[in-house]
């Protein structure tokens, strides 16, 4: 895994402008967001879905930095002050208050147009039509029927209380559109899977990503924030409604361990049993449990 991580972290270097390009604020603050990091969870989906399909290494490089651009530049957003109003992402200060809001308000657009610009500039896949349904994937997780939608959803909810069908519409789509995105990116970068294998890695990643979730909301209530590398205990002081509020911490941590075995038996039928995805459904739900 560590090795995926240092390969991502390099295809985001190389993909990334240099900060002595104009508008080098712009472009230095981009890097602050990006570079050195993060656990580069969604990267790695991609990874692994693509080595299954094996697929060119260069190619799962390019999906896998495009899903991360579009993952920080939710982060940068979410951190504003008319969203989630946070000081501190991924153990250092949010980019509002490194720079300043209008700034991060450009670091979130520059990323998510240069995300679909590599998509559609690269060869990532023999077909051009397989190419053209891959950026449309990425643009529906990341609208306002995936990512985007689930934040509205999210900032709508705040001081409501959600039963747990209605905490998983909202991940779903919040957390979970690109998690699934970036499982279906890598697999359609090489051409191994058939297309009810590929469904079977849908329900993986979405079994998956609402275990991500349920795991982070836990992290939240019971961690530091030293741990984090973002604030802790925000979403009870926020009055946010999440897993450990509709069913406590014991009950959520049971439930991410069902959805994470739920996820692992949609691999049976792939090759290798999936391979590294079953590694990185561990990665995800044991983490600081």
């Amino acid at each position: 895994m560590l090795g995926r991580q240092d390969r991502i972290e390099k295809a985001l270097h190389a993909a990334l402008p240099a900060p002595e390009i104009a508008p080098a604020r712009l472009h230095s603050a981009m890097r602050y967001a990006v570079l050195g990091g993060g656990k580069r969870v969604r990267p790695l989906l991609a990874y692994g879905a693509g080595e299954l399909a094996r697929a060119q290494s260069e190619r799962i490089d390019c999906v896998a930095a495009a899903v991360e651009m579009i993952h920080v530049y939710s982060l940068v957003h979410d951190d504003l002050p008319a969203m989630d109003d946070d000081i501190l992402r991924r153990g250092k200060p949010t980019v509002h208050v490194e720079f300043d809001e209008a700034t991060a308000l450009l670091v979130g657009d520059s990323l998510q147009s240069l995300a679909f610009q590599m998509l559609s500039e690269k060869r990532l896949a023999d077909d051009a039509r397989r190419q053209v349904e891959m950026v449309e994937l990425l643009a529906r997780a990341s609208g306002s029927r995936g990512m985007a939608g689930g934040q509205a959803i999210d900032l709508e909810s705040t001081a409501k209380t959600l039963a747990v069908p209605e905490l998983e519409f909202m991940h779903i789509h919040k957390t979970g559109a690109l998690i699934r995105a970036s499982v279906a990116l890598g697999a359609r970068c090489g051409n191994a899977l058939s297309d009810a294998q590929l469904s079977q890695l849908d329900h993986f990643s979405k079994f998956i990503g609402l275990a991500f979730q349920v795991v982070d909301d836990v992290l939240d209530a019971d961690s530091s924030t030293a741990t984090l590398g973002k604030t802790a205990g925000k979403d009870a002081r926020n009055n946010k409604p999440t897993y450990v509020s509709a069913l406590g911490i014991e009950r959520a941590r049971g439930l991410a361990v069902e959805l994470r075995d739920d996820a692992l038996r949609a691999l049976d039928s792939l090759p290798e049993h999936g391979g590294r995805l079953r590694q990185l459904a561990d990665f995800i739900v044991l983490r600081k449990f």
